[in-house]
């Protein structure tokens, strides 16, 4: 019985903050180009959680991630962010498009999980590098992110600190 009341308290904030994010960029965001892709999927590292990309015009896009900061001893810290990314340029393979690409963002999260007293909010801003299959709708990327914490509750984060970790995302 707890343990199933805790998984569905841990999961409800980023499930939905998810669905939140996408129904104000679907408000708020301009009309996408006829080719603009979503791509879903799971960013690994720190943070951990499901992303969302939304491209906006043909270099530009919109990078969400809910899920956790960090796992540790006091158990899951709850995060999001969102990050406007800018396409620098491909380098093209035979089989691979590989995007470079910088972004500035925001991010959130509570060393609780709960979104309590223990808020934070962080200035992003990451550095990525994808590999865009072309034959299947898949990209794998990695991503290191330089963090400039804002507001810390409790004085218990870095000032500024780095982000990173590799995501794969299924593109529609």
């Amino acid at each position: 019985g707890g343990t199933i009341r805790a998984m569905k308290r841990n999961l409800s904030l980023p499930i939905f903050a998810i669905l939140a994010a996408v129904a104000v960029a679907a408000i708020v965001l301009p009309a996408r180009p006829a080719r603009a892709e979503v791509g879903i999927g799971l960013f690994v590292g720190q943070p951990t959680g499901l992303d969302v990309k939304l491209d906006l015009q043909r270099r530009t896009a919109l990078d969400i991630v809910v899920g956790w900061k960090d796992f540790d001893d006091d158990g899951r810290d709850g995060y999001a962010h969102v990050t406007f990314l800018v396409n620098l340029g491909n380098a093209r393979g035979r089989s691979v498009v590989v995007p470079f690409r910088v972004g500035i963002g925001g991010a959130v999260w509570d060393r609780g999980g709960d979104f309590g007293d223990d808020v934070n909010l962080a200035v992003r801003a990451p550095f990525e590098v994808g590999l865009r299959f072309r034959r299947t709708p898949l990209e794998i990327y990695g991503e290191l992110a330089l963090v400039l914490v804002l507001l810390d509750e409790h004085g218990n984060e870095d000032n500024v600190d780095a982000d990173g970790g590799v995501g794969l995302r299924v593109y529609f």
